[in-house]
């Protein structure tokens, strides 16, 4: 049973409100965290305690039990040259490095005449969610 300190595998598949498939990982490899060390989205966490292995569940989070709500301070306006042309379109996501080198998807929400405005919000924040998920093994890890 999942409790805090466990290490969990499991695969799942996320939709937003109108049943459309956001990310999955089935098929692929599965996501492997410490259960209690808030290395996935809270609410996340809180819907898999307690779960056995091959158990299975929907787990539907408001965005604030996942990845926020959109902040509006978490918009950019920068000079077009500094963003690729083949970015150069509403909607496309551009990959850059964040403060502690970690992979940041920031989108374009605007583009003006000189300036592009961008989105650095997680592209999930302020949706619903729903995570079909299945625990694939857990293995017993250090209690906290």
């Amino acid at each position: 049973m999942i409790k805090n300190g466990s290490v969990v595998s499991f695969e799942y598949t996320v939709s937003d409100d109108n049943g459309n498939v956001l990310q999955s990982n089935r098929g692929k490899s599965p996501v492997t965290y410490t259960h209690g060390r808030e290395e996935i989205v809270p609410g996340l966490e809180r819907g898999l305690a307690g779960m056995e292995v091959n158990e299975t569940k929907n787990i539907r989070l408001q965005p604030q039990e996942a990845y926020g709500q959109v902040n509006p301070e978490a918009f950019t306006e920068v000079p077009k040259e500094q963003v690729p042309v083949s970015g150069l379109q509403v909607g496309t996501i551009l990959s850059a490095r964040g403060s502690q080198g970690e992979d940041v998807s920031i989108r374009v929400h605007e583009i003006r005449k000189e300036t592009v405005i961008l989105d650095l919000n997680h592209p999930l924040a302020g949706k619903n969610l729903t995570f079909d998920v299945k625990v694939l093994d857990i293995q017993s890890g250090e209690t906290e």
